[in-house]
């Protein structure tokens, strides 16, 4: 099964025991089984999300037939994601642009390293 990577952006509110709180929340032992279970039931290989300042970048590795829109009703049928989600929004705000009710925002790759030494690459 091929995999694909999505790349989402997202702010956490500034204040600095908001996000160390927030960070707390995401070591394995306060996540627990069944969010992972969910995420991987859902076709998502690997997820990650880095932190600078109040600027959250989560990259997600999914199976080439995940929908983020179905992944967003799936979660709907499930008290624990609810649940999670609602906590998380407590330490998250929209990023500026985002559509009304927007959480996670999809980002655009500008550039591949790998793309670009293909482009120097001799042509056969």
């Amino acid at each position: 099964m091929r995999a694909r990577r999505l790349y989402y952006a997202l702010d956490l509110k500034s204040d600095t025991a908001f996000i160390t709180q927030y960070e707390a929340w995401h070591r394995p032992e306060r996540i627990g089984p069944e969010i992972p279970a969910f995420l991987r039931a859902a076709g998502i290989l690997e997820l990650e999300i880095f932190r600078c300042g109040d600027r959250l970048v989560m990259v997600m590795e999914v199976t080439e037939d995940f929908s983020p829109s179905r992944y967003s009703e799936l979660i709907k049928t499930n008290d624990r994601m609810l649940a999670w989600e609602e906590l998380m929004w407590t330490f998250q705000k929209p990023l500026p642009f985002a559509a009304p009710g927007e959480k996670w925002v999809p980002m655009t790759r500008i550039f591949s390293f790998e793309s670009a030494l293909a482009s120097w690459e001799p042509q056969s």
